[in-house]
């Protein structure tokens, strides 16, 4: 009777991941609005009403997919502010933060879904993502960075990243053909990774002065 009921569970769990497998990738390709639950039934290959088994609704499904996600980026997003920001700490953040979205690249997709026609959880987003970047730092030990704060400026080089950064991911299938190699390819997630780590060099190296 217990074993049956672990393997019923077991069976349960499988079913809610191909679930929320299948959904992250239907809401990646045509966002909030445009999956519906009939199409991640057919994926999963079962009947839609057994997707209420396990999820209330698509909000509830929207929800779960973007929790899955942004799990696996909170620890570098929880590590950012936990010691003082110096050039080694952030190529290393940076680089966390461009492999993160290689590995997962569906929440650069759902990003710009929810950018450009909405959805539910874009609050979480917001918070959980977003914001850490945002969050004012007094540990500033790059000259730098502290210039950039200074000028009123930080907020313009973090939107200016991340794009960089989640841009490439979604445009990905049309440079495949352009460049003539896989972008998501260990070698060219090194190019990507060596042209950021100049592009910050740069950016940190020069001094900022105050816009007029």
């Amino acid at each position: 009777m217990v074993a049956t009921q672990v393997h019923r569970a077991e069976l349960a769990g499988g079913t809610a991941e191909r679930i929320l497998d299948a959904a992250e990738d239907l809401f990646a390709k045509k966002g909030y609005k445009g999956a519906s639950l009939g199409e991640v039934a057919e994926r999963v290959g079962i009947r839609s009403p057994s997707l209420y088994n396990h999820f209330r609704n698509k909000e509830a499904l929207y929800r779960a997919v973007l929790g899955r996600l942004l799990d696996e980026f909170a620890a570098p997003m929880e590590e950012l502010h936990t010691a003082p920001i110096t050039d080694e700490r952030l190529y290393q953040w940076l680089e966390a933060i461009v492999r993160k979205h290689h590995a997962n690249p569906n929440l650069a997709r759902l990003l710009q879904h929810a950018a450009l026609s909405g959805g539910p959880g874009t609050n979480d987003l917001i918070e959980r993502f977003f914001r850490p970047m945002f969050h004012d730092d007094d540990g500033l030990l790059q000259p730098g960075l502290r210039a950039l704060g200074n000028a009123g400026l930080r907020p313009w080089a973090v939107m200016a990243f991340n794009n960089l950064i989640m841009s490439y991911v979604t445009m990905a299938p049309m440079y495949r053909d352009l460049l003539g190699q896989d972008p998501f390819s260990e070698e060219a997630l090194e190019r990507q990774l060596t042209l950021i780590k100049t592009l910050v060099q740069a950016v940190i190296a020069t001094p900022t002065a105050a816009p007029a």
